[in-house]
């Protein structure tokens, strides 16, 4: 194994430990980390303060892995399989939890869980057609503003909460809107393959 597959492992890792630490109710068997006090309004849990410390690395690990493959050429299909179950598992699995706690509209996750169905059917059809579909440029700045809006959100959008500046909510929006183009896009530049027999 590679030097990136291991780095996407590690964000896998990474991916399933931010899950089950956002999942499970700390303060219900004995391991409550506390909150702390930012404004006379505003109390964050440490939990998700250490969750987003864990999903910023993890979201850094997914533009190391890429990088070094394609430079040192150690693209492989297994890393493409992986690292694409790894980015699912961290933004989607995060996205459904935020939902489900409030800090989200339970639309957004429904709708970036569908695009991903829809392009990742897309690219099966067209690969076994035309060999490997890569990912657009609108997806790539889907990804970036995903990731940095979900880490924002972990960390109460701070420090844009003390301001009323609602920033996380503002570039998880941006993505949502950025996923449905990318969709439409890999639809479109991808339509004669899949009408094709």
């Amino acid at each position: 194994m590679n030097l990136p597959n291991k780095i996407t492992i590690s964000r896998l890792v990474l991916s399933v430990i931010v899950l089950i630490l956002l999942i499970i109710p700390l303060n219900k068997i004995g391991l409550d980390l506390g909150t702390i006090k930012v404004t006379s309004t505003l109390r964050v849990d440490v939990k998700y303060l250490i969750c987003g410390i864990l999903f910023l690395i993890a979201s850094v690990t997914d533009f190391v892995d890429g990088h070094i493959a394609r430079k040192y050429n150690m693209v492989t299909d297994y890393g493409k399989v992986m690292d694409a179950i790894a980015d699912k598992v961290l933004v989607n699995g995060v996205l459904i939890i935020l939902a489900c706690n409030g800090f989200i509209h339970m639309i957004i996750p429904v709708i970036i869980i569908s695009r991903d169905t829809i392009v990742d059917s897309i690219k099966m059809v067209v690969g076994n057609k035309v060999g490997t579909v890569g990912a657009s440029k609108t997806s790539k700045i889907k990804t970036i503003f995903m990731m940095s809006g979900v880490t924002l959100m972990l960390f109460y959008n701070l420090p844009f909460e003390i301001w009323g500046l609602r920033v996380a909510d503002m570039l998880i929006m941006t993505a949502t809107v950025l996923s449905i183009v990318s969709g439409i896009e890999y639809y479109v530049n991808n339509k004669q393959y899949l009408m094709s027999n």
